[in-house]
């Protein structure tokens, strides 16, 4: 007779700030916190998401969309952002520009995507949503390969692609600018995301089950600093090592094949 188990699977969605709190409280040795004490904690696990933004990519937070491109300005390269190549992705919605320029990009299937850190592929998508699409990748260059290119005007078929990191907002500059032809296209677009805040109390937390453990026991080593500083080292080695075995099972593994050397002799 088989085990009676619970056929649930959504501890970690139903986990809330306040139990990742009291949990690593109670490892620390501390039950019962006060008020202060839970927004301490709260901050400290927003600071430890954003340390997490400092450990490579998180696949969780990587999603793809298509951007409507716009037609280049030839006469005038600095008409408008997007009409000089220039697509912007913002924080969140507090940080477009009053007078909208330069716009948040335009996404197709989802409007309106903030709070991506950094853009991992794009590709030139032709006859997008139908039958005979295609997509032809951009070479992503650096800022002294696009600041040596000679006209930044030129209009065609986008071919490369510049990333640009600021505190608001992060941007994506094409070359060549799109002609009338490109412009009835899309760039397909990897992106990779920030770990959302904390939030409420009852929120869940942005992290799959995989990091809950390492998310609990990253927040005593940061609360052990502030109450129990006699247990750091120990919280940080805890920490650590289960933020090691975390990220080495983050991501999706693919095939290895291994060609051995052929040698020949006295040839």
């Amino acid at each position: 007779m088989a085990n009676t188990t619970s056929q649930s699977y959504s501890f970690d969605q139903d986990f809330s700030i306040d139990e990742i709190i009291a949990d690593a409280y109670e490892r620390l040795g501390l039950v019962g916190t006060a008020g202060h004490q839970l927004r301490t904690a709260r901050r400290s696990l927003n600071i430890l998401f954003q340390e997490w933004g400092n450990r490579g990519i998180h696949f969780w937070e990587v999603g793809n969309t298509n951007i409507n491109l716009v037609v280049g300005s030839s006469t005038n390269v600095d008409a408008t952002a997007e009409g000089s190549g220039i697509y912007t992705f913002y924080r969140n919605s507090s940080d477009v520009p009053g007078g909208g320029e330069p716009p948040q990009a335009t996404t197709v299937p989802t409007a309106n995507i903030y709070g991506i850190t950094d853009i991992l592929n794009v590709s030139y998508r032709q006859n997008y949503n139908t039958t005979s699409q295609s997509d032809t990748g951009l070479t992503k260059v650096a800022r002294d390969s696009y600041a040596a290119t000679a006209n930044k005007a030129s209009l065609g078929t986008p071919s490369q692609f510049w990333v640009q990191r600021f505190i608001d907002k992060v941007t994506i500059t094409i070359y060549p600018m799109p002609n009338s032809t490109a412009a009835s296209n899309f760039l397909s677009v990897y992106y990779v995301k920030r770990i959302q805040d904390a939030g409420a109390y009852t929120n869940a937390s942005d992290a799959p089950y995989r990091f809950v453990p390492c998310m609990i026991s990253g927040l005593s080593y940061y609360l052990s600093m502030k109450f129990a500083p006699q247990r750091t080292q120990e919280m940080k080695l805890l920490y650590e090592d289960e933020l090691a075995r975390a990220l080495s099972e983050d991501g999706s593994a693919s095939s290895t094949y291994i060609t051995p050397k052929t040698y020949y002799p006295n040839i």
